[in-house]
């Protein structure tokens, strides 16, 4: 059977391109040594769309060496998606993270296209990547998460409000984004002020976050198969953390070889809880194809759920990819699987 021809998107205009660099030029590898025909179109910080060679690769090696796509990199590219159009490919692949691709909004332009693509579609996408309303949600649904409040755009901090509802420490986060950018851990009504302007450099509504005291974070890969059931990895503990005592950029990308215990030692029935969660909110956001599911095993036994990531950065180094080979599925098999739930899907509608 001739294997469906593929077009990996990843760059993009949101400040998580160097890591959706590192990702997409993964995937492509990974695709082609599959056997899949494969054409890489890198999205500028602009937006500018460009046609990369297929020995293009991006590597995270150093805080002043990220990868980036200029639009010196390839050869300019309008991709006509309109009804009617020559495809560019048979089946896309967004492997971008952040605003203007893990949000909705290149989701909502191959929907209008009537064009294929891997993963989580409009709805599951947007409100995935907005953290207050993904909250707000899955607390309505029972979900045992950390206690939060939010800061809209325009709004002013009052410290004391946010102090007074979550106590102390605080991760104040961008509601809109990943890869642990623009985050900070506050452990003073003194730290928020500076913490919520960081945020903002990022995006302009900012959600504060309870933080869990001696709590373990842990992650689980989702993916689905062909019948519609999950598959879901064994929970995988973080170990790396930065110099504030958490995950953050540095610790993910930059300074820890071996970020994860693959087989940790969980006391009984954490592992199933874990697990079991993964599941109800992958159904409950109503994600596709593939998430990432992080937690915090709190001091108390529980499982809370922290977020969930309809686009996992897909690195050498990322968890999902890490997780997934333990679980007895490779970064090949996974990139092809998800190749092949969005052919399928298409055969269907």
């Amino acid at each position: 059977m001739t294997k469906p021809t593929v077009a990996v998107f990843f760059g993009g205009r949101s400040v998580e391109q160097p890591v959706s660099c590192a990702s997409g030029s993964g995937v492509a590898k990974a695709l082609r040594e599959r056997g899949f025909d494969v054409t890489t179109i890198g999205i500028t910080r602009s937006g500018e769309w460009v046609e990369l060679a297929p020995d293009t690769v991006f590597a995270i090696e150093s805080p002043d060496a990220l990868p980036e796509v200029t639009a010196e990199a390839g050869k300019a590219v309008a991709v006509d998606l309109g009804p009617g159009a020559e495809p560019i490919a048979d089946v896309l692949f967004p492997v971008l993270h952040g605003p203007f691709g893990e949000d909705g909004t290149i989701q909502g332009l191959f929907e209008m296209a009537g064009a294929p693509y891997v993963g989580s579609g409009v709805l599951s996408s947007s409100l995935c990547m907005d953290k207050e309303f993904s909250k707000r949600l899955l607390a309505a649904e029972g979900v045992p998460q950390g206690a939060f409040d939010v800061l809209k755009a325009g709004e002013q901090l009052d410290a004391e409000a946010v102090i007074s509802k979550l106590g102390l420490p605080i991760f104040v986060k961008p509601a809109r984004a990943g890869s642990s950018l623009g985050i900070s851990k506050v452990n003073s009504g003194a730290e928020l002020a500076a913490a919520v302007e960081k945020a903002r450099e990022v995006d302009e509504k900012v959600v504060f976050e309870a933080g869990f005291v001696n709590a373990r974070e842990i992650e689980m890969g989702v993916v689905e198969t062909l019948d519609g059931d999950l598959e879901i990895t064994f929970p995988l503990e973080v170990l790396a953390k930065g110099e504030d005592g958490w995950f953050d950029f540095e610790a993910k990308y930059l300074d820890n070889p071996e970020p994860f215990n693959l087989h940790p030692d969980y006391p009984e029935g954490v592992a199933e809880q874990a697990q079991a969660l993964a599941r109800k909110v992958f159904r409950l956001l109503d994600c596709r194809d593939l998430a990432r599911v992080d937690c915090f095993l709190g001091e108390d036994g529980v499982v809370y759920l922290n977020e969930v990531n309809t686009m996992p950065g897909m690195t050498p180094m990322s968890g999902v990819p890490q997780a997934f080979d333990a679980y007895g599925i490779s970064y090949g098999e996974l990139v092809e699987r998800l190749v092949t739930l969005a052919e399928a899907r298409a055969r269907r509608s």
